[in-house]
């Protein structure tokens, strides 16, 4: 088992890997995070800008400071990057669009939502998101789980259980805008970032800083397949564990802390 190999820094996505999509960690996550940094490094990379992580993941944390002192935070697919200083997060760097770059995005996505039909007669919360960084559009809203709960988690994996739709969109926008990076994101969701501005870019960062090499990280998620937000990751050689739902992950979490 990979895990078993001696690593420094455990990474980790968010929607569909430490917790439901947009829905906050459950108690035994927050306690297992709190194990493993004890032990490693610990980051969180995901397509979620800074504010959904404080929702969904860093308030449900019972970490003192010098153990979040060693988790990194990378909204945004790694465009972004927090660290927790002088007691509180402090925003390192920033990947973000101009204005001319943002309003061509989102005249492209909009050119495929209606292309192929997918603007939804109702939506909670924004369908298309400026995040500094990446603009992102969620199919059924940004807000579907925060009004919805466990009913807007099962509505965001019924709308594309084969990710035809995503796939489909995806391919579309990027023919429109080649100068920019479009990945399927989340159940519902299509991200777009500067070109070669993805997690790979994001996790060498991360490397840099850190001064480590591509051996000493293990990464978990659950979209690892090509074209999946994940799979940069694992195209530049990063040791992955795939998990197929966020329950999986407390178990693996469990195995590393077993064999370090």
């Amino acid at each position: 088992m990979k895990a078993a190999i001696r690593r420094k820094v455990i990474a980790f996505d968010l929607d569909g890997t430490l917790s439901a999509s947009k829905s906050p960690i459950t108690d035994r996550m927050a306690e297992l995070i709190d194990q493993l940094l004890e032990k490693y490094q610990v980051c969180v990379m995901s397509g979620g800008k800074f504010e959904q992580f404080e929702t969904q993941f860093l308030s449900h944390l019972k970490a003192e400071p010098a153990k979040l002192a060693k988790l990194h935070i990378m909204p945004t697919c790694g465009t972004r990057y927090y660290r927790f200083e002088k007691g509180k997060w402090t925003l390192k760097y920033a990947e973000d669009f101009t204005p001319a770059q943002k309003a061509k995005i989102v005249k492209a996505l909009n050119a495929g939502i209606d292309h192929f039909g997918y603007r939804e007669k109702k939506t909670w919360g924004e369908a298309i998101e400026d995040r500094g960084s990446q603009i992102s559009f969620s199919a059924l809203g940004q807000d579907i789980v925060a009004a919805l709960g466990d009913e807007g988690v099962k509505r965001k994996e019924e709308w594309d259980p084969t990710n035809e739709k995503k796939k489909q969109l995806r391919d579309y926008i990027a023919g429109l805008i080649p100068e920019f990076e479009v990945r399927s994101g989340g159940s519902t969701t299509i991200d777009v970032t500067k070109l070669g501005i993805d997690k790979a870019y994001g996790m060498q960062k991360l490397l840099n800083m850190l001064s480590i090499s591509k051996k000493d990280v293990l990464f978990v998620g659950d979209r690892l397949n090509e074209g999946g937000n994940d799979y940069p990751v694992k195209a530049m050689g990063i040791d992955c564990m795939e998990i197929s739902h966020w329950q999986e992950t407390a178990l693996a979490i469990e195995a590393i802390l077993n064999v370090s």
